[in-house]
């Protein structure tokens, strides 16, 4: 098979930057992305992208109008693909069976449903979206049931492995890329079509190729696995903090062992996006209707130490300011789960804010990349009433309008401009005694104690 035409179901964190890389290493292809929200593809068509990630800009000025697009007109682009991805929404169920744990798969099943609809010839299918084990028949099933001409249909496992501040060098040099495919001469001869795309700049070598349900699952636990790192650094910076180690100088010690590794050993307030969580509890569920309760319990376990670390956080700030922090000045710097994208998903600022304004402080947030409509949907989200919101919530501008003063100051987003703030300006803006809560052990503990301020830096001794 030769793909001279892709169709991308989907203009999110996912499908918009791994169609614009695509396209611009891939000029004899036409990709076509779409999705329903004009305001979305708007923004995709205009100098200011809805998705915020260093060197993205670019790669999508690149190829913009040449070969690639962005449209709301989704059958005529679904028509005209030879390969069509899709990267919609699979959000955890919030109400019925497996509620809170289960994926929610309404916009795969209504993607199958249109691309069955529209669809002539042979198409190649790629689940690109987070989807438990299995989804491939179902979605093979829907299409077969609803083709309503002599429309062929192969389906691939793709899953993407970005991480969010670094996705368009993750897109250039990926550590691999995992295709699934069935183990049929169809599906084979589909799979091998996807390689030659990713070819055009992937070594064949980092192109790994499994069948459906190992590529399907090999998703969840690569992120299960990345978030249990996290919450073991986590529970270790609690002892840490007990005994007067420093939970920096452990993993540096650890991750020297080859066998561990340094990576994702960064002890912090708790992670967030929009896949650490909700794929350990998909893992969780799959566990559970296998009957496998204790790998179910086991995985459920590094979500709770994720929760309980955000909760430990709050009280700290509460204890610290004698106890009470109600009708007191809380600055909080950074609102993104992470730094170098404007993404608030399952962040922990979130629960953090929400936890602090059920306490009556006054919360001033400022972060550089995430809008004020954003924070204020994130907070409504979490059951902040909206009159609360305006009377206990509000945004800064910059850092130093944040702190002015403020009784205490909590660094929640590792953002670069944090670890060169004027420190004796801010001691000067805040009131006395100055307390500082470093979530994310970003700045300089020294220079905290030489300023005058009294400071908590997550995994440190007092």
């Amino acid at each position: 098979m030769i793909i001279t035409s892709i169709c991308c179901l989907g203009a999110g964190y996912v499908g918009g930057p791994t169609m614009a890389m695509i396209a611009a290493k891939c000029p004899h292809i036409q990709v076509t992305v779409c999705d329903m929200n004009q305001a979305r593809i708007d923004a995709w068509n205009s100098d200011t992208l809805p998705v915020y990630e260093p060197g993205l800009k670019e790669v999508v000025e690149s190829a913009r109008g040449k070969n690639l697009h962005f449209t709301t007109d989704l059958k005529p682009a679904i028509a005209a693909a030879d390969l069509i991805f899709v990267c919609v929404g699979t959000p955890t169920k919030s109400h019925g069976i497996g509620a809170g744990r289960a994926a929610d798969l309404r916009y795969i099943e209504s993607a199958a449903r249109l691309i069955a609809e529209v669809s002539e010839g042979n198409k190649i299918i790629v689940e690109k979206s987070t989807i438990p084990v299995k989804t491939a028949t179902a979605i093979q099933a829907i299409l077969t049931a609803n083709s309503t001409t002599n429309a062929t249909f192969q389906v691939l496992s793709n899953p993407e492995f970005l991480a969010e501040g670094t996705a368009v060098t993750d897109m250039e040099n990926p550590d691999r890329i995992l295709i699934g495919g069935e183990q049929t001469p169809e599906g084979q001869a589909a799979l091998e079509a996807l390689v030659s795309v990713y070819a055009n700049w992937v070594p064949r070598e980092k192109i790994i190729t499994t069948n459906l349900w190992s590529s399907e699952l090999s998703k969840l636990v690569a992120n299960a696995f990345l978030a249990q790192r996290i919450s073991s650094i986590n529970s270790i910076s609690a002892l840490c903090e007990a005994t007067g180690a420093d939970v920096d100088e452990v993993a540096r010690a650890i991750g020297f062992d080859s066998r561990i590794g340094s990576k994702f050993l960064k002890a912090s307030v708790g992670f967030g996006g929009s896949c650490f969580q909700k794929d350990i509890l998909n893992l969780v569920y799959l566990c559970e209707s296998f009957n496998l309760p204790e790998p179910a319990a086991y995985w459920r376990s590094v979500v709770e130490i994720n929760d309980w670390q955000k909760s430990r956080f709050v009280e700290k700030i509460v204890r610290t300011l004698f106890n009470t922090v109600a009708g007191k000045r809380i600055a909080i710097l950074g609102f993104a789960f992470k730094k170098d994208t404007n993404d608030t998903r399952e962040s922990a600022a979130i629960h953090i804010v929400r936890d602090l304004v059920a306490e009556n402080a006054h919360v001033v947030i400022y972060d550089p990349r995430v809008p004020v409509e954003t924070i204020h949907r994130d907070l409504l989200d979490v059951g902040i009433p909206q009159d609360i919101i305006n009377f206990n919530v509000e945004i800064a501008a910059d850092p130093y309008a944040a702190v002015t003063g403020a009784h205490a100051l909590a660094t929640l987003t590792e953002w670069d401009e944090f670890r060169t703030l004027d420190l004796p300006r801010i001691h000067g803006l805040m009131l006395k005694p100055a307390f500082v809560f470093d979530g994310r052990a970003i700045l300089p503990a020294d220079a905290l104690a030489k300023h005058g301020f009294k400071a908590f830096v997550i995994g440190k001794g007092e």
